[in-house]
């Protein structure tokens, strides 16, 4: 009798071991997928800064229009991320310190599942010295 109860209280050690690996597989992988995620957004946060920084520096270009930086703009997100990230592409001249800058600005989906998340929820900006006011 005493030799039953030891192999039952084994069995039950396996069973809670098979427990544990997956309340700990649980959360690692939910820390792993929130990792991903937030690499995710980083990633997509700095190529529209980049694209908007570019757009910028064309536009600011001797005998360029403004609307050319927001097409540049535009063309380098379709390109980097997707064409659905550049629909929202502005662009204006504003004074900073005395110098006339070119300024894009893009607002875009926050990737919150994957590249689904919330519209407009991301806005960057980029500038560049307009050439012809110097």
């Amino acid at each position: 009798m005493g030799g039953g109860g030891r192999a039952s209280g084994r069995t039950r050690e396996r069973g809670s071991a098979v427990v544990e690996f997956t309340l700990v597989s649980i959360v690692l992988v939910t820390l792993f997928v929130a990792i991903v995620q937030i690499g995710l957004v980083i990633h997509v946060r700095n190529t529209l800064v980049a694209a908007a920084s570019e757009g910028a520096r064309h536009a600011a270009g001797a005998n360029v229009a403004l609307g050319d930086g927001e097409v540049r703009t535009r063309d380098l997100i379709a390109e980097s991320l997707s064409a659905d990230l550049a629909q929202h592409v502005t662009s204006r001249m504003v004074d900073v310190g005395g110098v006339e800058m070119v300024e894009i600005e893009v607002t875009a989906t926050l990737p919150l599942f994957g590249l689904l998340g919330v519209e407009r929820g991301l806005t960057v900006t980029g500038h560049a010295v307009d050439e012809e006011s110097l």
